[in-house]
């Protein structure tokens, strides 16, 4: 799979996606300065929500949580979260020039439409819309890569969703993910990453919500494909998904470890060649058979004669059965080591 210029899985590194949300709060300026934040921080791509509320939402809609009192129903809410197509299209332009990859998850067909007049390189589909397929079939439609994450779904809806993704030509990949804001470390579920990898042998991600650099570090170790978090500047801040992203100094610890476990496999060692190359330090820092008093010409080794000190330029310690029951042809002090020309043939 590429998403833009990013060769993603077969030993790549992760790709990591930076999740603003609504945290911009409607404003273009906020967004920006996300934009920024992320691009410094070391991710690959932002990634926005495109909500057009009368395309997905009615004014039964109930508010999910207690919001700020700035909107009267959740329609309102929707509709302040939404941007022209002139400042999407000015946002994408900002994030190309920052060098980051633009993605943002649609939620209406007409989202689908206005993002692919953007040309986004691939499709988000949220948790929420894996059941949609007039949304799955508008994406498919394009033939760009389609990113899924499965945080309400069971493994046939999963299957479902990916069997209807692959027949219509697309790559798809699946991002563990447990719908829970924050989630609970022991709901994280990495195993399912490998679940899924074996079962449908496409590119796998984690969409993690725990707000704690823990998951992605432990499922990037493991090799993982693709990572998405949500990113904030700081968890104290209103918004319905403060409490569940990371600050960018987070952010900034899980990618340079990104770059630190790609080195890290993609550079296997071979200990003899080590062990050849750390000859001279070997003996600075090994031991030697010494004796553990002065030693008098034509004395027998005995085991209660000798012990071991630095450094490892003498008879290695190992060496100590050729060692016993020889006589020493010299004397020898307690401050020297024994050496092979000390000893008789």
């Amino acid at each position: 799979m590429k998403i833009g210029n990013h060769e993603i899985g077969d030993g790549q590194e992760t790709f990591i996606i930076a999740e603003v949300a609504q945290a911009h709060e409607g404003s273009l300026g906020l967004a920006k300065s996300f934009v920024d934040a992320i691009a410094d921080a070391g991710a690959h791509a932002v990634k926005f929500q495109t909500h057009i509320a009368a395309e997905e939402s009615t004014r039964d809609e109930a508010f999910r949580i207690a919001m700020s009192g700035q909107d009267a129903t959740r329609y309102d809410y929707w509709h302040r979260m939404e941007f022209t197509p002139d400042q999407w299209a000015d946002l994408v332009s900002y994030t190309h020039d920052r060098g980051l990859v633009f993605l943002s998850s649609a939620f209406s067909v007409a989202a689908v439409e206005l993002l692919e007049a953007l040309d986004v390189p691939a499709w988000k589909v949220g948790s929420g819309e894996v059941f949609n397929n007039s949304i799955l079939d508008a994406m498919t439609t394009t033939g760009k890569p389609v990113l899924i994450s499965t945080g309400m779904s069971s493994r046939d809806d999963i299957a479902r969703a990916h069997d209807r993704v692959v027949e219509r030509g697309c790559e798809p990949a699946l991002f563990q993910c447990t719908s829970r804001y924050p989630t609970a470390l022991d709901e994280v579920g990495l195993n399912v990453i490998g679940d899924l990898r074996d079962r449908f042998g496409c590119a796998v991600g984690l969409s993690d919500h725990s707000a704690t650099v823990y998951p992605a570090l432990a499922a990037m170790a493991q090799g993982l494909d693709l990572l998405e978090v949500h990113v904030i500047f700081d968890r104290a801040m209103y918004g319905p998904d403060a409490k569940a992203s990371l600050t960018f100094e987070e952010l900034a610890h899980v990618t340079a470890a990104n770059t630190a476990f790609k080195t890290l496999s993609d550079h296997p060692v071979d200990k003899d060649v080590v062990a050849e190359e750390l000859r001279d330090m070997r003996a600075l820092f090994s031991k030697s058979l010494a004796p553990v008093r002065d030693i008098k010409a034509g004395e027998v080794l005995t085991t209660a004669l000798l012990t071991t000190k630095k450094p490892g330029t003498g008879i290695a310690p190992d060496k100590v059965d050729d060692v016993l029951g020889r006589r020493v042809n010299r004397d020898i002090a307690i401050d020297q080591l024994l050496r092979w020309d000390d000893l008789d043939a």
